[in-house]
């Protein structure tokens, strides 16, 4: 499955007949995903090949369900330029085959990727420990600035995707429109609110 039409079936909602991407078996309407480490791609899966292809070191690896809060982010508004992301959402991934991080922003075409410094992103992880316990390919530092600040958490990756795809679908005109920053700020809401944190 591509990544736009994986973006999609995030923004419509998962089908009562949506199927194990590796052996087609019926999923239940929550189950585990894998990440194809060689190409970034996130499957739905089954318990069972979640379970035999993640303990096998090989070619995938399972998303993890972790959320926190980083809640004293140490990032400057320089450093942030510094990874190239225009906009003021991102997410950092530590990508296996890349041998560094990546980050993704959102369009309105869905997510765009650009290359994070070597440098910028080793300064990033010394200054915050939190960021350096990030599991390679399946979690990301999701981060929002706001002016001067910023709110920063660690994330599964299919959350990012799931936000990715909610941004794209409420996307109108140029700007994104009036009702964008509801969305984001409801996936936000949810995300503090899951960690323990306050809505």
């Amino acid at each position: 499955m591509n990544g736009l039409a994986r973006l999609g079936r995030f923004a419509r909602g998962r089908s009562p007949l949506e199927r194990c991407g590796l052996c087609a078996s019926t999923l239940d309407p929550v189950h585990p995903h894998l990440v194809q480490i060689d190409s970034g791609k996130l499957h739905c899966s089954c318990a069972a090949c979640a379970g035999v292809l993640n303990s096998s070191g090989g070619r995938f690896r399972r998303v993890p369900d972790r959320i926190s809060l980083l809640s004293e982010l140490r990032m400057t508004a320089e450093e942030w330029q510094g990874f190239g992301v225009p906009v003021g959402i991102a997410f950092f991934v530590e990508s296996t085959p890349r041998a560094g991080a990546v980050a993704f922003y959102p369009s309105p075409l869905g997510p765009v990727e650009t290359t994070v410094p070597g440098g910028a992103w080793d300064t990033l992880r010394g200054r915050n420990p939190l960021v350096g316990t990030l599991q390679p390919d399946v979690e990301a530092l999701l981060v929002r600035r706001s002016g001067a600040g910023s709110e920063a958490f660690i994330v599964p990756v299919d959350e990012c995707y799931r936000l990715i795809a909610l941004v794209r679908k409420a996307w109108r005109g140029f700007t994104g429109g009036e009702a964008l920053a509801g969305v984001v700020e409801e996936f936000f809401g949810t995300l503090r609110v899951r960690c323990g944190g306050v809505a």
